[in-house]
C-alpha cells in the first residue's frame, strides 16, 4: 500500500521522514496487520513551522500544480514549443496532488467524527 503521509511530507519538503511500527514493532492486535506510523523529525530551532503554516504550503502547493498544468496545456493548445509528455506529466501530477489533498481532508474529517463522537 502506498504512503500518503510520506508522499505528502516528501512534497512539502520535510526531510527526515522516516515511519516506524506502532507499539514496539508489534501490530495493533492479534489479527490487525502492522501498521506504520508517521515520525517526523524534532525542531528545536525557532525557524519551525506550525501546523497551520504547513497546511497553507501544501495547499499552495496544490495550486501551483494546478496552475502549471493550465499553462502547460493552454501552451500546448496555443502551438507553443512544448512537448506532449511534459504536458501530460503536468496534468498528472496536478491530479495526483489534488487527489491526495482530498485523501487528506476526508481523513481529517473522519478523525473529527470521531473525536466528536467520543466527547458527546
Amino acid at each position: 500500500m502506498a504512503d500518503p503521509i510520506g508522499a505528502l511530507a516528501g512534497q512539502m519538503g520535510i526531510n527526515g521522514y522516516t515511519t516506524r511500527p506502532l507499539i514496539g514493532g508489534q501490530g495493533g492486535g492479534i489479527d490487525s496487520p502492522i501498521r506504520q506510523v508517521p515520525v517526523l523529525p524534532a525542531t528545536d530551532d525557532e525557524n519551525a513551522t506550525s501546523f497551520a503554516d504547513t497546511l497553507v504550503r501544501s495547499l499552495n502547493s496544490v495550486s501551483d500544480g494546478q496552475t502549471r498544468a493550465n499553462d502547460a496545456i493552454s501552451a500546448y493548445l496555443r502551438g507553443d514549443d512544448v512537448e506532449v509528455h511534459a504536458v501530460v506529466a503536468a496534468a498528472e501530477e496536478a491530479q495526483l496532488s489534488l487527489e491526495l489533498l482530498v485523501q487528506v481532508r476526508n481523513k481529517f474529517i473522519e478523525a473529527y467524527r470521531i473525536l466528536s463522537n467520543m466527547q458527546g
